[in-house]
């Protein structure tokens, strides 16, 4: 065993910050010594498999740990896991995204010992004896046992059947219990318009285009929303008042032809005035300070003034507003789809599970078939229509967004805070700065209040993914050896030790004390090891600042299983650090609410579980309504109807409204009978759920 005070550090760690308590041994998992396991398992492409692939090792990548890695190697990660377990692995994986490598395998399975595959198929398989049931060894796996007992919410999004607690797959945490996506804007741009005394002048601007977008917000009356205060220290109330200043983007429609200086006045005055003061000179904390309120119209009125005054935030005629990552990418352009929910208060954007969320009543509802998340995107469209939104999202053809952050061309996209904010030191100047800011304050009808309740929520909160591995039945069948190595691999990646390899990687990439201990540094009140100089460096090298390429192409880790957030933050830029900071202190505040992995009070606030047990009838029926998932895929290369809908507006089918859209969706595409089925797994669940543990 490797460093007893190490281990012991890392027990002391990972029990708290992974709510593992502490096991007691039963029977015991044993399999031969070297047992092949074959992996058809990664995460989306060949670059992310457990062996390194010709395009990462080239002719030889040598490592932090001095190693040199050679194409079909093992990663670190793994190399670690064979002599950790005593086992040999074996490369089947073929590269494909999560969906597609179980679809390879599905009618081979006899080939493959473990395999990738999303939640859904691995337990659709599992139901008809394809997928081994964990639970029916959960007895056996202790670590794997302590996590579910300790955490049922997590449980319950894995159970594949209610009436024998069948489990078909080992979950994936992405992180656990924080925000993922959120809103990130070029701050700087926000200062230069909006800050300081006197009135706002440009030798040149453009025109504002002919104003399609109408107001979401109240145009009079007033509307009082909870912040926390500029310090980050408690929570006060500010106050919208519309009677005294107008809605913003009402102003702005109502003013006619107007240019960019005229339109920043036009949002400096009402900010002004609306808010009493508040903000002072300092109005751009409207939009990125730790006290921010802002909604989807100031939103609305702020992109007007960013487009029409690129002379004075980039130096050219042309400035994009929103944009995705990839604007040519469907994977990164459902981003947008997810931006509106935040925006326009609909769940089910950012859903766990297709586009599934749970009502005040504690019923599932799909998106899919709300009106409201058609008049979202109908709203997208209608700032596309204004070219509020990139020209690359619109004409995919033509142009990528990919280099928008480096050539100071675009404004804002929602997205992940450490990969995104890494161009702060890769692509932007000195003074430059793009960060994350406050969730937009919204309409949410969360049932506590008929008329809604302005406030911020974000559905993009961490849970069980929606991937995970399986065991072949096909592949084990047979040799127990094969079937407890398997297990014994899940069992040990929900270890403490295991926790921090399937994290960290290897400890020749964590910094370590004389003893031999972990050096470590406290994240959200948890000391958490630090990773080597080495390993920092590497990063930045290999994978420009981007920890979670660096550690899945290089390291082999977090391609599944449990995977802390602090190796993460310590790769996070500190432009980065301050925005996620902000959003932080108001999650702790509650000034930010999302779901809760838990069985809330009041069940709009429960997360959807990743799986519902539906039965093998039932999956059958589900599957025959395959336009659903063909139509609203998030998928690269794939097709997303509300991402069409953004760009042409109504695009179901050519429908004319939301009513038409979201009738055909549920009559045309089986979407009614889908939630049916949905529904009737979601009550079972719930049933078994109040017996577990009793």
């Amino acid at each position: 065993m490797k460093r007893t005070l190490s281990l012991l550090a890392a027990i002391v760690m990972l029990i708290s910050v992974f709510a593992v308590p502490a096991v007691a041994e039963t029977a015991e998992l044993t399999y031969a010594e070297g047992t092949t396991l074959r992996m058809a398992t990664g995460y989306n492409n060949a670059k992310t498999g457990l062996f390194f692939s010709p395009d990462v090792a080239g002719e030889g990548v040598t490592l932090a740990d001095g190693k040199t890695y050679y194409s079909g190697d093992l990663k670190p990660t793994w190399v670690a896991v064979e002599e950790k377990l005593g086992v040999k692995f074996e490369d089947r994986y073929q590269g494909n995204s999560t969906s597609a490598e179980f679809d390879y395998w599905k009618d081979r399975l006899n080939e493959v010992d473990m395999l990738s595959g999303t939640a859904s198929k691995l337990t659709e398989y599992g139901e008809i004896g394809a997928i081994v049931n964990i639970a029916e060894y959960l007895d056996m796996m202790p670590n794997f046992k302590a996590y579910l007992d300790q955490n049922p919410i997590v449980r319950l999004s894995i159970t594949g059947n209610t009436n024998t607690g069948a489990i078909y797959f080992s979950p994936y945490f992405d992180g656990v219990n924080d925000i993922e996506r959120m809103p990130l804007m070029r701050t700087d741009w926000v200062v230069a318009l909006l800050d300081g005394e006197g009135e706002f002048t440009a030798e040149k601007s453009n025109m504002l285009a002919a104003p399609v977008y109408t107001p979401y917000m109240p145009t009079t009356g007033s509307v009082t929303v909870d912040v926390v205060n500029a310090e980050g220290t408690a929570v006060e109330t500010v106050t919208k008042n519309y009677d005294a200043a107008g809605n913003i983007v009402q102003l702005m429609n109502d003013a006619g032809s107007i240019d960019g200086v005229t339109a920043v006045n036009m949002l400096r005055t009402y900010i002004d005035v609306a808010y009493g003061g508040y903000y002072g000179t300092k109005r751009s904390d409207l939009f990125i300070g730790q006290n921010a309120a802002w909604d989807a119209d100031e939103l609305v009125a702020l992109l007007r003034c960013v487009v029409a005054n690129p002379q004075t935030l980039n130096g050219t005629d042309s400035v994009q507003g929103l944009f995705s990552r990839e604007d040519d990418n469907n994977q990164r352009r459902v981003d947008m789809m997810r931006f509106a929910g935040v925006l326009f208060g609909v769940r089910g954007m950012e859903s766990r599970q297709d586009h599934l969320w749970i009502d005040e009543n504690g019923n599932l509802r799909d998106a899919r078939q709300e009106l409201d998340a058609y008049d979202a995107m109908e709203r997208m469209n209608w700032m596309a229509q204004e070219g509020l939104i990139s020209k690359a999202f619109l004409e995919t053809a033509k142009e990528s967004s990919k280099t928008y952050l480096e050539n100071d061309l675009g404004f804002m996209h929602y997205d992940y805070n450490q990969t995104q904010t890494v161009y702060n030191k890769t692509a932007l100047q000195e003074g430059e700065k793009y960060m994350a800011v406050m969730v937009p304050v919204a309409c949410w009808y969360d049932g506590t209040n008929e008329n809604g309740v302005y406030m911020r929520f974000t559905e993009s909160w961490r849970s069980v993914k929606t991937d995970g591995w399986g065991i072949s039945v096909a592949g084990v069948e047979g040799n127990p050896d094969k079937l407890y190595a398997c297990l014994k691999l899940i069992d040990f990646a929900y270890s403490p030790e295991g926790m921090i390899l399937m994290s960290y990687g290897p400890d020749a990439f964590i910094k370590q004390n004389e003893d031999g201990s972990y050096v470590t540094f406290n994240f959200n009140g948890t000391e958490m090891p630090v990773i080597a100089d080495a390993t920092f460096e590497e990063l930045w090298d290999k994978a420009s600042g981007n920890y979670t390429n660096y550690a899945r192409q290089f390291l082999g880790s977090t391609l599944s299983f449990a995977k802390s957030q602090a190796f993460e933050y310590q790769c996070t830029h500190e432009v980065g650090k301050e925005g996620a900071g902000k959003l932080s202190v108001a999650i702790a505040l509650g000034t930010i609410k999302h779901p809760e992995l838990a069985i809330t009070e009041n069940p709009w606030y429960t997360s959807v579980p990743t799986v519902l047990p539906n039965t093998k009838v039932e999956n059958e029926e589900i599957n025959t309504f395959s336009e659903l998932p063909t139509l609203f895929n998030a998928g690269k290369g794939k097709q997303n109807l509300f991402v069409d809908q953004i760009v042409n507006g109504y695009a179901v089918e050519n429908m004319g409204d939301a009513v038409e859209a979201a009738t055909y969706v549920s009559e045309k595409l089986g979407g009614g009978r889908y939630l049916e089925l949905k529904q009737d797994a979601w009550v079972r669940l719930q049933a078994y759920y109040a017996t577990i543990g009793k």
